[in-house]
């Protein structure tokens, strides 16, 4: 059998069942694989960038893994944005890039890269160095993908291996699932904490939605009746209308809300780094009185010393938790009260910028949570607007929002929907984006249209890199807009309908609510275009203030 072939036959027997790319002249016996069965499906891509940004938004929302193929250096180094995204966020994907013949390596052939370049943007990197172990090489690298805590592994194949028949060896891999039970004392440790607290809090992190663990998130919140803070990365692994969630923890995070944390006896960080993102280069007040669980042993005491250390699993480590507190008598009784006060003074703080004219990300962010269905899946790209949702849109579900985590790289929206539409074909999907972040995936547009993928895209276009501009005026006394293009206003609707994309203005929120009817109605990719105002606030300054 062809190395290409018995790849091919080896993704589908691992479960991956779609594959993201450009095809180039290095991966052609790879496409000629996956375009001859119907078990395996290859959406092309309009560049690499999104290509690994597609299997994230496929991973992200569906908990499944997807594969990449990539042609040699240009391709492969256009797909390291979204590796580091996928590594920074413990994304599995499999990335498959196409290599140098070992014959011609050191000789400038063309498009060679050295391999290690891309050493430090994934979880492994590796090369088969013989054709015959191609596919065990491949085996394994899907296995440590999907081994806690996951992230994207790099099989680099040189180009002459995939059309050579030869004897193809299997790698041996442990798919037991076996884990170590959570260690009971720290454990009895944990819920003796928690339980003595008068006030204890919970800050859940993406490490929640990637074990499944939501429904032991919420029965511990339950049990100990305490607030329920989410990192951006853990937003929606409690719905956020639940009358325990207090919020997120982020740069944009309202004092209240630190208050709450601050001011709290006992935490419990489950599922999280808490990295310099959102604790604001940890200076974040958080109690001293500290249970961390985390899968990466080296998060343990990095930016905060825990009192009990707890490196599992987050759905194994709370469900003992939540097994220990069963026996013990617990103190706390006012949670819901205290969640209710933090999201009220959140609202406090949004509702002047409700009004319908002049319209403000705020408000149609808000037009859009009430149009889009509760079970959709909805992306989110890196921006000013990005950090207004953070406080101002409800995610009710853990795989229902997708958004970077601290890697916060902007054109992630679109190609990610892109990927949430091939994992979840029988669900809306939804990207938000600004149209700084768009343009930088504008070209994925015609990417949904070329492969019939209806996705719908709403984009807030304030002609400015807003965030940027309103920072060059507060901070270096730069001209209001300094880094807007007034001068040359972009018209997306009419990019998009260049693209056989549907594409609608809405400029109230009437509007938007009509276009999202309309478009969520049919089976075609629409984009939505919503003019704001460029002047609004920053999120980051208006909620902190």
């Amino acid at each position: 059998m062809d190395v290409s072939d018995a790849v091919v036959e080896k993704l589908v027997t691992l479960g991956v069942d779609t594959v993201f790319g450009i095809p180039g002249k290095q991966s052609l016996p790879l496409n000629e694989g996956i375009g001859a069965r119907d078990d395996i499906d290859f959406i092309v891509a309009r560049h690499e960038t999104a290509v690994s940004h597609q299997a994230w938004g496929y991973a992200e929302s569906s908990g499944e893994m997807a594969a990449t193929v990539v042609i040699p250096g240009p391709g492969d180094m256009n797909a390291m944005n979204g590796l580091k995204n996928a590594l920074n966020d413990c994304t599995p994907m499999l990335h498959v890039a196409i290599e140098t013949e070992p014959d011609l390596r050191g000789g400038d052939a063309i498009h060679e890269t050295p391999p290690d370049t891309y050493d430090n943007v994934v979880k492994e990197n590796v090369v088969a160095k013989n054709p015959e172990s191609t596919v065990a090489v491949l085996e394994r690298a899907v296995e440590t993908a999907r081994t806690p805590p996951m992230g994207p592994v790099r099989v680099g194949v040189p180009k002459n291996f995939l059309r050579m028949d030869v004897p193809i060896a299997s790698a041996s891999v442990d798919r037991s699932g076996r884990d170590a039970p959570v260690p009971a004392s720290d454990v009895a440790a944990a819920a003796d904490l928690l339980a003595d607290s008068e006030a204890p809090i919970i800050v859940a992190g993406g490490g929640v939605r990637a074990a499944g663990a939501t429904p032991e998130l919420v029965a511990v919140a339950e049990r100990l009746d305490t607030p329920v803070v989410t990192t951006y990365k853990g937003k929606g692994t409690i719905p956020d209308d639940h009358e325990l969630a207090a919020g997120t923890l982020s740069g944009s995070a309202p004092p209240e809300l630190l208050d709450e944390l601050a001011t709290a006896e006992t935490l419990l960080g489950v599922g999280t780094d808490l990295d310099a993102v959102a604790t604001r280069h940890f200076s974040v007040d958080l109690p001293a009185s500290f249970v961390h669980v985390t899968l990466d042993a080296d998060d343990i005491g990095t930016g905060y010393d825990p009192t009990v250390g707890i490196v599992a699993d987050a759905a194994d480590a709370l469900a003992a938790i939540d097994d220990a507190l069963e026996d013990r008598e617990v103190r706390s009784s006012d949670g819901v009260e205290r969640a209710r006060a933090v999201r009220a003074a959140t609202a406090d703080r949004i509702e002047p910028l409700l009004d319908d004219d002049p319209l403000t990300s705020v408000r149609a962010l808000r037009e859009v949570r009430d149009a889009v269905p509760r079970d959709a899946v909805v992306t989110a790209d890196a921006g000013g607007f990005r950090v207004w949702g953070l406080n101002a849109f409800d995610a009710y579900g853990p795989r229902r929002y997708v958004n970077p985590g601290s890697w916060a790289t902007m054109g992630t929206a679109l190609p990610s929907a892109i990927g949430a539409k091939a994992a979840n074909p029988d669900r809306p999907v939804v990207a938000l984006a600004g149209d700084g972040g768009l343009m930088m995936c504008v070209h994925e547009l015609h990417t949904a249209a070329a492969e019939d993928v209806p996705v719908v895209v709403v984009v807030f276009n304030n002609d400015d890199y807003a965030i940027i501009s309103e920072e060059a005026g507060r901070s270096y006394d730069l001209a209001p807009g300094e880094y807007g293009w007034n001068d040359a206003p972009l018209d997306l609707a009419t990019v998009a309908e260049g693209m056989n994309v549907n594409a609608t203005r809405a400029d109230a929120p009437a509007e938007i609510r009509a276009a999202l009817d309309g478009a969520l109605a049919s089976d075609e990719p629409a984009l939505i275009e919503v003019r704001t105002d460029p002047a609004e606030p920053q999120a980051s300054e208006w909620m902190t203030d």
